[in-house]
């Protein structure tokens, strides 16, 4: 029996070789064809914990703004939608004269679209809300044409790359940044780039069965039940410690040569976090409202207590694990994560610390000093 012909959308289109491997096309859809030929690949992680897709979720209020204005008359939709393609399409140049001028190649398209649950041929990098609003079920537009600009890559390391360079200058939530940015192997802009150690190492902490935080941080993609210590204020304080000459974690850093010695981080990062799980048993693993060890003031101020504690101690030596605990015990009895009132901070509630800049520096000040006092006095 002869297979069916596949069917093919044809559009007028041109090529631009900025790359020989990832050419440009540009050319127009309507928003029903739109998600014809494109998948939005939102983050997750599969059953191996291995991060897949690279897209936000949903934001039904902004589809729903877009539709509206869809909706309100006569329009101009400039936006352009952004596309990875799979390397099945083909580009068939015109012929005649004039259809290269040396920036861009005339042409026509040809996108194969899926039959049943066959993989759709392209990805959306960037446009998401706007495709679904195009698509709405509810708008009276969705055979208005807007412009598409796509470029060929099967590899989805690319499309990730490409994700945050386009939204490297918007909104887009610092958690889903975090943590695609382990994933990306390409040259990064320095404000990404200087995030992509934190965020690996936040990775790390989340996923690695002997880590104190194993499950208890909170990701785009999503994570366990337990999950109650948001990533962003994990990320802040490994950044603050790898980049502060004071830091625990900088010695592990090689600014030169641009490496950083994970195996020696880890090891800090275990060994004292461990210590203060440990310490507070019953403060670990709270949900934010119910301890302060697990909101960002408490854990941005254990993170700068770590770098005082851990600055004199081998985190690889046998023994190590007691011997950051002993030290951890000298500011025990002067917490107050989950009740009561911090006396030496004007009597502060224990619920009354915000992650705000003020509250993690009086809060960092006083568990630093106590534990100078403490060690002084024996």
């Amino acid at each position: 029996m002869r297979s069916k012909r596949p069917v093919i959308l044809r559009r007028r289109a041109l090529r631009v070789d900025q790359d020989p491997d990832h050419p440009l096309y540009l050319f127009t859809l309507t928003g029903e064809e739109l998600l014809q030929v494109a998948d939005i690949s939102r983050v997750s992680r599969d059953e191996d914990g291995k991060l897949i897709g690279y897209q936000r979720p949903q934001v039904k209020k902004h589809v729903q703004d877009i539709v509206d204005y869809l909706d309100s008359g006569s329009i101009v939709f400039p936006n352009s939608v952004i596309l990875a393609l799979s390397s099945d399409i083909i580009f068939r140049e015109s012929r005649g004269p004039k259809v290269d001028e040396g920036l861009a190649v005339a042409g026509t398209l040809e996108i194969p679209l899926p039959r049943g649950a066959e993989p759709k041929p392209a990805w959306i990098v960037d446009g998401q809300q706007r495709t679904l609003a195009l698509a709405h079920s509810e708008t009276k537009r969705r055979h208005f044409p807007v412009p598409v600009n796509a470029f060929v890559a099967d590899n989805v390391d690319l499309q990730r790359d490409q994700f945050l360079r386009v939204n490297n200058t918007k909104p887009l939530p610092r958690g889903l940044i975090d943590e695609l940015l382990p994933e990306v192997s390409t040259i990064l802009p320095a404000n990404l780039a200087a995030r992509k150690v934190p965020a690996a190492l936040c990775d790390m902490l989340n996923q690695d069965p002997n880590s104190p935080f194993k499950g208890l941080i909170r990701r785009a993609s999503g994570g366990a039940k337990e999950a109650v210590i948001a990533d962003t204020v994990i990320v802040k304080l490994l950044q603050e410690s790898l980049s502060t000459p004071s830091g625990a974690l900088f010695p592990f850093r090689n600014v030169a040569a641009g490496t950083t010695d994970f195996n020696g981080v880890r090891a800090v990062l275990f060994t004292y976090w461990g210590a203060v799980k440990e310490t507070f048993p019953e403060a670990w693993g709270l949900k934010p409202e119910k301890s302060r060890l697990m909101h960002g003031a408490g854990l941005r101020a254990m993170g700068r207590l770590m770098d005082r504690v851990m600055s004199t101690v081998d985190a690889e030596q046998k023994g190590a694990p007691k011997l950051v605990k002993r030290e951890i015990q000298r500011i025990k009895s002067a917490c107050r994560w989950t009740s009561g009132a911090w006396e030496d901070l004007g009597g502060m509630q224990w619920n009354e610390l915000q992650n705000l800049p003020s509250h993690i520096r009086i809060l960092s000040n006083y568990l630093i000093r106590l534990y100078i006092s403490t060690r002084r006095t024996g």
